[in-house]
């Protein structure tokens, strides 16, 4: 996601609060990924066979025809998909259970009180889960053991609907809403962040939380105090009234992907905290750097993140969140947390040597050589794929978040290549243009600013890249490209044939003798989304009607590397593929490469997010955020925006007393076995 100059009222069915990943933020006139693999096509005559069929897939001389000659070849995969469609609940494939495993709302630490919409608190907000679930993490317990009946649950908290939160908001087309109060602000601050909860499996292979147990936590940025380490800790960018050692702050904001550490932390990707910070200057906009803010002290940052971002409304209760009061509270922002989730008192920690924007998420690889890599992608049109490789090895034991490898080594941002080639440029402070000279006065500034440093390296302006999927064994990096409806008509050509992609696409990245920090790997295409016979390309011929997906999200590998991909179309589902968000297995190897399978999918309204499994692949774990928010006008028999009182779907309660609410879902296979077989 990003900033918008503009924004509409149901962008991302969230009313006012514009998917404003939509805009372009990046001023960059480095050729985009669309126009460097046009260009690598017409450099490569050996795929004119390929594209004369549409088949994209690896961008191989295999092409199509090998494809269709080995069409009748078994997959991996083994079960029967459940069918495209969109109604008011989930549906799962034949076989197989799903079953709501945590909501909105739930108990997680011991005492919590009941949950009741009609009368919540801050205070019973802070003890209970919280809203709009995204990343899932697996830590088993015991520590270290490997353990696939018990453990605890990593979970991110990105983002509020308050429509859908609070009664009496209505189908408001103006965003912030007027009449939140600072109790409401407050329950909202409360229902952000992350939860850890511990998770049994019963003598049925039932999963149950333990809502009794030592570990369980909730972190927020209401309450959570938190350390800042790394390069920048304690610079004067990160210093404000409240905390002035620039080495402290209060909470996490926007928590979308993340990842685990071998050493068994969690990573929390704060991902569009622009939309927390607003302006008490007259006729300020978010998105552009409005006039009257040329005086700021941060202006030509905070330009480019898009600040202020008018998306919540938090300032006018919350003074923090007031870039007049607080001119440097922003920078305080957009890092990586790191948090163990095995000590309820640990501090979590800002590890800010991964670089400032707005992450996706936190791919965690182990070098050949022992050292740490960090994949994460800048969610919003036209953003890059960036790389930290730490300067020493990872001590696997360590159970501490206080002094971290994370804190020491180099972030690189990509840039593609025509020819197939991919180059890491290191974001290296006094190495070409990062320098004095364009306002780069020591490291700090260029992990505060990543974004404009990246632009003056060249690197690529991508197709949103999202979350990432690293399998160290095999030398594969999955990179989720969600779509991008900006690319206009003179990038269209044989092979990027979409103006206005509304559909995606997935890359590939191989990397060579498990080394991660190589400056030089390849990439390729697995598949464009969108249906195979019109708009999507490298899709296997035996690829059903069900088994094609469009905008690709987050992702996982199961433990036999195989990929699994979860969508968030917003509220453009209509467009992009006709049917609700899901979870799909896709292919990425051998004669059945580019052959998507459908799991799992969600109901109305509903984005699905964080695919985690348990160490011996026999659980699935999947947040369904948001329910009934996304593009209902568009939901034959109901046409209209969600709201509290009036949702398209009550889902999973489907109570008329419970609003529909954000939930962890668990898969398991009926008889016991492996996911997907």
């Amino acid at each position: 996601m990003g900033p918008a100059s503009k924004t509409t009222a149901a962008d991302k069915g969230v009313p006012g609060r514009a998917r404003s990943d939509d805009e372009r933020a990046n001023p960059s006139s480095t050729p985009t990924l669309d126009e460097v693999i046009e260009d690598r096509v017409s450099r490569r005559s050996i795929l004119k066979g390929a594209m004369a069929t549409g088949a994209l897939g690896g961008l191989s001389a295999l092409g199509a025809s090998v494809r269709q000659s080995e069409a009748g070849e078994k997959g991996k995969f083994s079960f029967v998909e459940v069918h495209r469609g969109v109604d008011d609940t989930h549906h799962v494939a034949p076989g197989y259970r799903a079953e709501v495993l945590v909501r909105w709302g739930d108990a997680v630490t011991p005492g919590a009180p009941a949950f009741d919409p009609q009368a919540q608190t801050p205070s019973n907000q802070l003890h209970q889960f919280g809203y709009n679930n995204d990343f899932i993490g697996f830590a088993p317990l015991p520590r270290g053991s490997g353990a696939s009946d018990r453990g605890l649950l990593c979970i991110n908290h990105e983002y509020t609907n308050e429509e859908l939160m609070f009664p009496g908001k209505g189908r408001a087309d103006k965003w912030p809403f007027d009449n939140v109060s600072n109790a409401q602000v407050e329950i909202e601050m409360a229902a952000h962040g992350g939860t850890v909860i511990e998770i049994a499996r019963d003598a049925r292979g039932r999963w149950q939380t333990v809502t009794n147990s030592r570990y369980n936590r909730r972190i927020t940025p209401l309450t959570t105090e938190m350390a800042l380490s790394g390069p920048a800790a304690g610079h004067r960018r990160l210093r404000t009234n409240a905390e002035p050692t620039g080495r402290r702050v209060i909470g996490t904001l926007n928590n979308c992907a993340g990842g685990m550490t071998p050493w068994g932390t969690w990573l929390m990707a704060e991902e569009n905290f622009h939309f927390y910070f607003d302006s008490r200057t007259p006729g300020s906009r978010g998105t552009v750097p409005d006039p009257a803010l040329f005086g700021h002290a941060e202006r030509i940052n905070y330009a480019r993140l898009g600040i202020p971002g008018r998306g919540m409304g938090w300032s006018r209760h919350k003074p923090r969140f007031d870039i007049d009061s607080e001119p440097h509270e922003a920078n305080r922002f957009g890092w990586i947390v790191e948090i163990d989730p095995y000590d309820p008192a640990s501090m979590p920690v800002k590890r800010t040597a991964l670089g400032r924007f707005k992450h996706e998420g936190a791919e965690v690889v182990t070098n050949g050589d022992g050292r740490i890599a960090v994949y994460s992608g800048d969610d919003q049109r036209f953003e890059y794929l960036y790389k930290f490789v730490s300067s020493r090895r990872a001590d696997n034991g360590s159970s501490s978040t206080g002094s971290s490898v994370l804190d020491e080594g180099t972030l690189h941002v990509a840039r593609f290549d025509a020819d197939g080639s991919l180059t890491w440029l290191p974001l290296t402070h006094g190495m070409g243009p990062l320098t004095d000279a364009n306002g780069f006065a020591g490291p700090a500034d260029v992990l505060i600013e990543t974004r404009r440093a990246a632009d003056l390296l060249g690197a690529t302006p991508m197709d949103r890249p999202e979350d990432i999927a690293a399998d160290g064994a095999r030398g594969k990096v999955y990179v989720m490209l969600t779509n991008n409806k900006k690319r206009t008509a003179d990038q269209v050509d044989a092979v990027n044939r979409r103006a206005g992609n509304l559909w995606g696409q997935v890359v590939e990245i191989t990397v060579s003798d498990n080394d991660h920090a190589s400056l030089k790997n390849r990439w390729e295409i697995v598949v464009e989304g969108g249906d195979p016979k019109t708009t999507g390309s490298g899709w296997h011929p035996d690829t059903s009607p069900d088994g094609w997906f469009a905008c690709p999200d987050n992702a996982a590998l199961d433990s036999a590397g195989r990929l699994w991909i979860a969508t968030d179309q917003g509220k453009n589902w209509h467009k992009a593929s006709g049917a609700a968000d899901g979870l799909w297995a896709l292919e990425t190897e051998g004669t059945q490469r580019g052959r998507g399978r459908m799991l799992f999918r969600t109901p109305v309204g509903a984005e699905l997010c964080g695919p985690c499994f348990t160490p011996d692949d026999k659980t699935l774990f999947v947040a369904v955020q948001h329910p009934g928010a996304d593009g209902t006008k568009n939901y034959s028999g109901f046409a209209r925006r969600s709201t509290f009182e009036d949702p398209a779907t009550r889902w999973p309660d489907f109570s008329p007393t419970m609003p529909p609410r954000p939930s962890i879902v668990v898969i398991t296979r009926n008889g016991d076995g492996r996911i997907g077989g």
